[in-house]
Order: C-alpha cells, then sequence, then structure tokens
C-alpha cells in the first residue's frame, strides 16, 4: 500500500489545501492529511478544531486520514510506515524553502521519506491561510478562499457578522 502524508498547519484549511489533498489522494493509495501542533505559532484556531474542519471538508474522499502531530515529520512518517511527504508550491520562493526541508527530511529520515511537490492549481495559487485570516479580521469576503462552513467558523472567531461582510 502506497501511503503519503501531506502535513501542514491548515489554520483554517483553505480550498488551496482541499485541491491539494484531492489531487494527492488519487495518486496514493492512503493519504494522511496531519496537522502539525506547532508550539511556536499562535494558531486561530486549535489542532482539535482544525482536525474536525478537515474530517468535514474531505468526508467525500475514502482513502483520507485525519491526524495531527508535534515533533519532526520524520519521526511521525516513520511511527506510521509512510514513505512520501506531499508539499504544494504556490510559487518560486515556496520551492526554495520546501526544497530545503525536504533535503532535511530525506537526511533525517535515513533516505526513507521522499517528497512530491505538487504545483497549485492556477485559481488558488494567491491563497494562504494568513491571507485569508487577514481578509477575514478586516470584514473581508472570504467565500471564494474556503467553504463556507470553514468561512462561517472564521469570521465566528473574529466576532464578524457575516450579514455585513463587503
Amino acid at each position: 500500500m502506497k501511503k503519503a502524508i501531506y502535513p501542514g498547519s491548515f489554520d483554517p484549511p483553505t480550498l488551496g489545501h482541499l485541491d491539494i489533498i484531492k489531487r494527492a489522494a488519487s495518486v496514493c493509495d492512503e493519504l494522511t492529511v496531519s496537522i502539525l501542533n506547532n508550539i511556536e505559532k499562535k494558531p486561530l484556531f486549535s489542532v482539535e478544531e482544525r482536525v474536525k474542519m478537515l474530517e468535514e471538508a474531505t468526508k467525500d474522499i475514502p482513502n483520507i486520514k485525519i491526524d495531527s502531530f508535534s515533533g519532526l515529520l520524520v519521526d511521525y512518517a516513520r511511527e506510521n510506515d509512510i514513505h512520501v511527504a506531499i508539499r504544494g508550491l504556490r510559487a518560486i520562493t515556496d520551492f526554495e524553502y520546501e526544497l530545503q526541508v525536504a533535503q532535511t527530511n530525506r537526511i533525517l529520515s535515513k533516505e526513507q521519506l521522499d517528497t512530491m511537490f505538487l504545483i497549485t492549481s492556477l485559481e488558488y495559487s494567491y491563497l494562504s491561510s494568513s491571507g485569508v485570516k487577514e481578509m477575514a479580521r478586516f470584514g473581508g469576503d472570504i467565500s471564494m478562499c474556503v467553504p463556507e462552513f470553514i468561512m462561517d467558523m472564521v469570521y465566528q472567531k473574529y466576532g464578524i457578522d457575516k450579514s455585513k461582510v463587503k
């Protein structure tokens, strides 16, 4: 069985994330989407909330498993017998960072974890979780960025009445 992992913070999950998830799920037998519990960041949503969001958003994809982890990706991958990490690339600047991470993971895993890059679909190339949060915080319309139920949750976190969104 070919198993892969798509790790990330997913705070919140965007339509770009979901595009990568659907495409990655089509090339492996089992895709684990795992939320990194990064204690260095102050997320808008708890890990538990993000797990629930991703479970709801991917419920129609049969070979998806949603999980969370803290620590090194290579340790999580080893513990779960996963040998491929999926990463989405929006721009060349993403590639430089992701290449360095992929090479480090390959060394740390003793060449047991490869990284597969998927280029973000053009319609989502501008999208980032941080951009979504910034737009929402100032009352901007994020309906083209996230599924509706996630949009509602984001606005609720910021105390914004959705009917007054610009």
